[in-house]
This record gives C-alpha cells, sequence and structure tokens, in this order.
C-alpha cells in the first residue's frame, strides 16, 4: 500500500485537531448542562459522577486537539501516548454514573473499583 502524501497528511491533521478542537468546546457544554441538571434534579452522587464524567470527555478532546496539532517528533509521541491514556480514563469516566448513581451501594462500588483499576491498569 503506498503511504499518503505529507501534504495530505498535514491537512488531516489539521483537519483533526480542528475537530477535536470543537469537541473540547461541545464537551464543556454538555458537561455543563449535565453537572447544572444534576445539581438541580440529583443528588451529590449525580454531580460528582457526572463531574467526573464530564472531566474525562473533556480531557479525551484537549489530548487528542493537541496530539493532532503538533508537529514536533517527540512531543507528538508524548501526547500520542497522553492521548491514548485519556482514551481509558474516559471508558471508565463513562461507567461512574452508571456505577455510583444506578447501581449504587457495595456493587456499585466494586464495579467502579473494576473498571478504573483496569482503567489505570492500561495506562500503565
Amino acid at each position: 500500500m503506498k503511504q499518503k502524501s505529507s501534504k495530505l497528511k498535514k491537512h488531516e491533521e489539521i483537519f483533526n485537531s480542528a475537530s477535536h478542537g470543537v469537541g473540547v468546546l461541545i464537551a464543556i457544554a454538555c458537561t455543563a448542562i449535565i453537572v447544572t441538571r444534576a445539581a438541580l434534579y440529583g443528588d451529590v452522587w449525580h454531580i460528582v459522577s457526572f463531574s467526573i464524567f464530564g472531566a474525562g470527555m473533556i480531557t479525551l478532546y484537549i489530548a487528542s486537539t493537541l496530539f493532532h496539532g503538533t508537529k514536533n517528533l517527540r512531543r507528538k509521541h508524548r501526547l500520542n501516548t497522553f492521548d491514548h491514556s485519556m482514551i481509558y480514563v474516559l471508558i471508565a469516566a463513562t461507567y461512574t454514573p452508571l456505577t455510583l448513581v444506578s447501581i449504587r451501594g457495595p456493587l456499585g462500588w466494586v464495579l467502579f473499583g473494576i473498571v478504573w483499576g483496569l482503567a489505570l491498569a492500561g495506562i500503565i
């Protein structure tokens, strides 16, 4: 298979960085909405778990924006690792409202610990 031209790859990276930058803004707006609704209609567990989910979303899109936006190869390698790590964080953050709000109790905490433990293992 032929490698993509560097010009095409450069345009893809610009588009990826820009689209993920928009993702950061959308994630911030969505986080504000869900945390506000949690504060109005939920309890502390809703607020905390939705905040964790929102933070996971925001940091993933920030990591991806930075990764696709840099040209420095050394920095790009480090940001690639950060980007992949944030995928694990977002997966765990997505399970957080389910485990702490929907399931709750001892089973919820056990599942919360397992999911976050697996995320940490994936990062390491």
